[in-house]
């Protein structure tokens, strides 16, 4: 059985209510229920965590080295700006894949760099909540080679 986590950052516990017209209607938790039955259905141990601080996300993902075979990260607005997250990811030699619900090259120009992608295998982004399923999906592939 494959361990796969997904980190959630900063201000994605309030989707569902912020910026309906770049993120929709539906909640964190919405996402994370649809996420567990994908899990359950494809043999995988799905671990989900969201957390404002930086300094836990880089703690879960530090802890992820021997927990777990792949890690899916949407780091909200540290995608841009957190060296810290850039450096854990880095040590990691397990699967990551980037991702975002926007389109971030369809965005302010601050959102189009992200630190993350050079250390993601891949990037999954603006495809709205569908995304998560896409990077379990795209993760169950990786795993597999």
């Amino acid at each position: 059985m494959n361990k796969i986590i997904i980190l959630n950052g900063p201000n994605l516990n309030l989707l569902g209510e912020r910026e309906k017209n770049q993120y929709g209607n539906v909640s964190l938790k919405d996402i994370e229920k649809n996420c567990k039955e994908f899990a359950s259905k494809n043999n995988i141990k799905l671990s989900l965590f969201q957390s404002n601080i930086e300094g836990e996300l880089v703690t879960e993902i530090q802890n992820s080295r021997t927990t777990n075979d792949g890690l899916i990260i949407n780091a909200g607005g540290y995608t841009h700006t957190s060296v810290a997250i850039h450096d854990a990811l880095k040590i990691l030699k397990i699967p990551i894949i980037e991702l975002h619900i926007s389109n971030i090259y369809n965005r302010e120009d601050f959102r189009h760099k992200s630190l993350i992608s050079k250390v993601a295998k891949g990037v999954i982004c603006g495809f709205g909540t569908d995304g998560y399923i896409m990077s379990l999906k795209a993760m169950i592939k990786f795993l597999e080679r």
